[in-house]
Order: C-alpha cells, then structure tokens, then sequence
C-alpha cells in the first residue's frame, strides 16, 4: 500500500470537483476538460495506492500523476493566467498519461517475486473485511433473538 498515490488520488478528486465548480461558474473550456481528467484519474491513483507493492504499477502511477500534473495544470493555467504552463505542457503530460496507462497494463502481466508467480493482492486483504461484516451480522441478529 502507498499512502502516497491515496494522498494524490484523494487531492485529484478534490480538484476535480473545485474545477467542475469554477467551469460550471465561469464558464472555462479548458477547466472543464483538467476537471473530468482529475476526476476520472482520482480512482485510478486510489487503486494503485491500495495495492500491494509492485514497482511496475508503481511506476504506472508515478507517470499517471506526472502526466495529469503537466496536462491539467497546463489547461488550469490557460484558463485562469491566460498563458500556457509551458510550450507542449499539455501535449507531453497526454502523452505521459498515455504511457502511464499502458504502463499499469503492463504491469498485470510482470512477474515480481518467486518466477512464474504474478502478484496479486493478498486474499485476506478482500476478504476480511467480508468476514468482520459477517460475524458482526450474526452478533447482531444473536442480540435481537435475546
């Protein structure tokens, strides 16, 4: 798990929705589109975040966030100074968001640890929570029959 990639994803979300807001107010083109990125990279980084560690995915979400950083920020800045974050700001940070994705695909098919084994999050990771539901079901339902 990386808090890291949470952090990012929980501040993407944010800003997505703070952006969604201001197009909505000001009427911003460009804001529109960085909010819709933001929100809808926001769960990507969360998952990524909640995963165990795997360098491959990690690296997917590391340029993930490099390339949601120059490509909203660049549409960001277009709207709100009137000038471009930098000359291909947009451009690269699309193309980063590009290869981020194949990136995280990519890193369904390595092979980190033991050879042959892909590395999947741990069982008990998802079902323990189903579990504790479950039991705290039954000691509902043994308090209501008493």
């Amino acid at each position: 798990m990386s808090r890291s990639f949470i952090f990012a994803g929980g501040l993407a979300g944010a800003a997505g929705v703070a952006l969604s807001a201001a197009s909505a107010h000001t009427g911003g083109h460009d804001i529109g589109i960085a909010a819709s990125f933001l929100v809808m990279h926001a769960p990507a980084l969360l998952a990524i975040g909640l995963f165990p560690r795997n360098r491959l995915l990690a690296a997917g979400g590391a340029i993930l966030l490099v390339g949601l950083l120059l490509f909203c920020g660049d549409l960001a800045m277009r709207d709100f100074a009137g000038h471009r974050l930098f000359p291909m700001a947009a451009p690269i940070g699309g193309s980063a968001l590009i290869l981020g994705w194949l990136v995280v695909a990519a890193s369904a098919l390595s092979r980190q640890g033991s050879p042959g084994k892909v590395q999947r999050p741990a069982a008990s990771t998802i079902l323990l929570p189903l579990e504790n539901q479950d039991q705290e079901q039954r000691q509902h339902e043994r308090h209501d029959q008493v």
